[in-house]
C-alpha cells in the first residue's frame, strides 16, 4: 500500500494511479457529467446567497457538458439537508436551480432530498446530447483558448472573506465567484460556425488542473504563456493588497467556471471572429514538452495542479 499523500501526487496523479493496470476500462461518457459540492469545502453559507448557489451549481455541470460539445438535456439534483436549514432556504436554493435550468434549456428536472449530519451537500447529474461533430484530431500547434478572465473568482472569494467593505469596488470579481456566467448554447454555436475544436475542458479548479487534463486528453504537450492569461482589471491591485499573485490565482485558484477549447491553427482566425470573448493563452506542443507555463522571460516552468494540498 502506497504511503504517498494527495499533496505529493495531486488529484490528477491520484486518478491516474487508481486506474493503473486497467487501461481501456475507464469510460469517458461524453454526455453524462456529475458534480458534488460540499458546505465548508466548496461554499460558505455565511456569505453565499442560496439562490446564487443553486444557479452556480447548475453552471458547473452545464459547463462540463458544453466542454464536451453537448447541449443540456436533463438534470438530476440530490440535496443532503441538515437540521440547521429550513424549507424556505431550500426553496431559495431551488429557485436558483430552476432559473439556470430554464436558461440553459434543460427539458427534464428531478430532485431528491436526503438527511445530512454535516451541513448542505449538493449532488448533480446532467445528461446532454451531442450538438456538434466530435472533436477533430488534436495536433501540435493547435491554439488553447479560454472564455474569460482567470483567477477572478478566487480573488472575489478573498474579497468576501477579507474585504467585505469593498464589495462595490471589486463587484466584478465577487460576481465571478457568486454567480458565474456561461454563454448558453455554445456547442450549437460551434456547429453553426462550422468550427470543430480538437479538445475541450471546463475550468473550475484552476488553469493548471485543466492543462493537465488537456495533456491527458490529447496525449500531447501543452504550453501556456503567463503574459497571455486574461485578468479582470483590478486583479493586480487587489492581489498586491492581499499578497496574492494573480498568475498563481489563475493557475491554482479554482471556481472560475471558464470554458477552454483547443482550436486547429487553420481555424484560429475564424474562431476569433465567431467567439470574440475568448483569449488565446497558449498551444498544444509535442508530447515531450509536457505541461509548462512560459514566463515573459521565456523560462518554461512545469505545471503542477495543487490537488488536495491542504496548504493551498
Amino acid at each position: 500500500m502506497s504511503s504517498e499523500s494527495f499533496a505529493e501526487i495531486g488529484r490528477i496523479g491520484a486518478i491516474e494511479k487508481l486506474f493503473a493496470g486497467i487501461e481501456g476500462k475507464r469510460k469517458n461518457n461524453k454526455s453524462v457529467v456529475h458534480r458534488v459540492m460540499l458546505e465548508g469545502i466548496d461554499f460558505d453559507l455565511s456569505y453565499f446567497p442560496l439562490k446564487h448557489l443553486g444557479y452556480k451549481a447548475v453552471v458547473e455541470v452545464t459547463g462540463e457538458l458544453y466542454s464536451r460539445l453537448c447541449e443540456a438535456q436533463s438534470l438530476s439534483v440530490i440535496l443532503g439537508v441538515s437540521s440547521k436549514l429550513d424549507f424556505g432556504q431550500i426553496e431559495e436554493f431551488w429557485s436558483g436551480v430552476r432559473v439556470a435550468a430554464e436558461e440553459f434549456g434543460y427539458s427534464g428536472l428531478d430532485l431528491d432530498l436526503i438527511p445530512s449530519l454535516n451541513g448542505l451537500c449538493i449532488s448533480l447529474g446532467a445528461v446532454g446530447t451531442q450538438a456538434s461533430a466530435e472533436f477533430a484530431e488534436a495536433r501540435s500547434k493547435d491554439v488553447i483558448c479560454v472564455s474569460g478572465a482567470l483567477g477572478s473568482a478566487f480573488l472575489g472569494q478573498q474579497v468576501l472573506e477579507n474585504r467585505s467593505s469593498e464589495l462595490e469596488k471589486y463587484k466584478m470579481m465577487v460576481a465571478d465567484y457568486l454567480k458565474p456566467e456561461l454563454r448558453e448554447h455554445t456547442p450549437t454555436h460551434f456547429k453553426e460556425a462550422g468550427i470543430i475544436p480538437s479538445a475541450g475542458c471546463f475550468i473550475t479548479r484552476g488553469l493548471a488542473d485543466a492543462l493537465l487534463r488537456l495533456k491527458e486528453q490529447t496525449g500531447l504537450g501543452v504550453k501556456v504563456y503567463a503574459d497571455k492569461i486574461p485578468f479582470e482589471g483590478n486583479s493586480f491591485s487587489l492581489g498586491k493588497d492581499l499578497d496574492i499573485d494573480p498568475v498563481s490565482a489563475a493557475m491554482n485558484g479554482g471556481d472560475d467556471c471558464r470554458l477552454l477549447f483547443t482550436i486547429p491553427i487553420l481555424q484560429a482566425e475564424k474562431f476569433h471572429k465567431e467567439f470574440p470573448t475568448y483569449d488565446i493563452v497558449g498551444h498544444l506542443a509535442l508530447r515531450e514538452a509536457g505541461a509548462c507555463m512560459v514566463t515573459p522571460e521565456g523560462i518554461e516552468l512545469p505545471v503542477r495542479a495543487q490537488g488536495w494540498n491542504t496548504e493551498e
